[in-house]
C-alpha cells in the first residue's frame, strides 16, 4: 500500500515525509481496517513530525483524524462490518484498568496508544484500528468535512467544556485554525457571546462569518472582560495575554499537546480565584458527544483538500498560518 513514512523528525521545509510502499496490515483480534479515504492534518502532526514531542517509534506513519470504509474485520469483531464508514481519532487504546479508565478519564491513562504516534495512522491507503476505538460517522456529512471533527473538533469541544464556559456568558478563543473554527460553532449553538484574537486577518473574517461577536489582534482591548478562554495557538505569551482580560474567577483552558515557555509574570494577573488549566487528549464519550453535535448544529467544516503526495507542502501551510478552517489529506 501507499503510505507516507517518517524516517527522523526534521523542520516540514526539509520534507521529512517519504513516500513508500508499505505491506498491507492484515487486522487482528478485536481489530479492523480501514481502507482510508480522508485524513486531516492536525498540529499535532506538525509537532510530531518536527520533533517537538519524543518520538516513541520510529519510522512512523502519522496521521489520526481518519475516515475510511472497512474492508477486513478480525476474529471477534461484532459492533462493525465491511462496508461501514468509520472514523478514527488520537486516542488508539487504553489498559481500561487504571484509576483513569475506571473514573471516566481515560484520556490521562498511563498506558494510552495514540493514531500515528505509537502505531502508524492515516498518512496511507490502510489502517488497523481497534474496533472498541473506531466511531460511526455522520451520513449527512461528507467525507472530507468529516476528518477535521475527529480531533480538532473534539479537542475544541473538551477544551470548550473544561473553559466552564456557559450560555450567555463571554468566551474569548486566541488562534483560529482548525480547531477553533469548529469551537466557535459550538460556542455560538449554546448561547455564548464568542470573542476571537489572531493575527490573521483572513482568520478574523472567517470568525464574523461563523458568528463571532468580534474578533482583534491579541493586543486589542476586547469589549468587555472574558469569563472564560480557550488558546488554540501553542504560544506561551498568549496566557499572559488572556489573563489580562480574564475576569475575576476566569478559566483558561490551553487546547494545545505542547506550547512554548509561559513567560514569568506577576501573581497578580493570576488572583482572585482565576484559573488556568490544560486539555489533554480526549474519550470516547466526547467523540460520540461532539459527533452528535454535529448533525444538531449542524457543523460546517471549512476545508482545503490536499492529495496524499502533498501532505508535506499542506504541513507547511499550516505551520505558517495560511490556511483557513482545515486542510485534509484525499487518500
Amino acid at each position: 500500500m501507499r503510505a507516507l513514512c517518517l524516517n527522523s523528525a526534521r523542520p516540514i521545509e526539509d520534507q521529512p515525509l517519504v513516500p513508500v510502499e508499505l505491506p498491507t496490515p492484515v487486522p487482528g483480534p478485536g481489530e479492523l481496517r480501514l481502507r482510508v479515504e480522508a485524513c486531516g492534518l492536525c498540529r499535532t502532526d506538525l509537532h510530531i513530525i518536527e520533533g517537538d514531542l519524543p518520538l516513541p517509534t520510529l519510522p512512523i506513519v502519522p496521521g489520526h483524524q481518519i475516515v475510511g470504509v472497512v474492508d477486513r474485520v478480525g476474529e471477534g469483531v461484532t459492533r462493525f462490518q465491511v462496508g461501514d464508514r468509520l472514523g478514527a481519532p488520537w486516542l488508539y487504546s487504553t489498559c481500561g484498568r487504571c484509576a483513569f479508565c475506571r473514573s471516566d478519564q481515560e484520556n490521562l491513562c498511563d498506558a494510552a496508544r495514540f493514531t500515528g504516534y505509537h502505531v502508524n495512522g492515516g498518512y496511507a491507503e490502510c489502517v488497523v484500528v481497534q474496533e472498541a476505538f473506531a466511531y460511526p460517522l455522520p451520513s449527512g456529512i461528507s467525507t472530507v468535512h468529516t476528518a477535521p471533527l475527529l480531533c480538532a473538533g473534539v479537542i475544541g469541544f473538551r477544551a470548550l467544556r473544561l473553559s466552564e464556559i456557559k450560555s450567555g456568558k463571554r468566551l474569548g478563543l486566541y488562534g483560529f485554525g482548525g480547531s477553533a473554527h469548529i469551537a466557535i460553532q459550538v460556542a455560538v449553538h449554546w448561547g455564548c457571546e464568542v470573542l476571537v484574537f489572531t493575527r490573521s486577518e483572513a482568520h478574523r473574517t472567517l470568525a464574523r462569518q461563523l458568528g463571532a461577536h468580534w474578533a482583534g489582534r491579541v493586543e486589542d482591548d476586547p469589549p468587555g472582560p472574558l469569563d472564560s478562554a480557550v488558546i488554540f495557538a501553542p504560544v506561551g505569551r498568549l496566557v499572559l495575554e488572556a489573563l489580562r482580560v480574564l475576569r475575576k474567577g476566569g478559566t483558561i483552558a490551553i487546547a494545545g499537546i505542547t506550547m512554548s515557555p509561559i513567560p514569568e509574570f506577576d501573581y497578580a494577573l493570576l488572583y482572585q480565584e482565576r484559573t488556568v488549566r490544560s486539555v489533554a487528549n480526549s474519550t470516547r464519550q466526547d467523540v460520540y458527544d461532539l459527533l452528535r453535535l454535529a448533525v444538531e448544529i449542524p457543523i460546517r467544516t471549512e476545508v482545503r483538500a490536499f492529495p496524499l503526495e502533498e501532505a508535506n507542502r499542506a504541513l507547511q501551510l499550516l505551520k505558517e498560518s495560511r490556511l483557513s478552517g482545515a486542510a485534509v489529506l484525499t487518500v
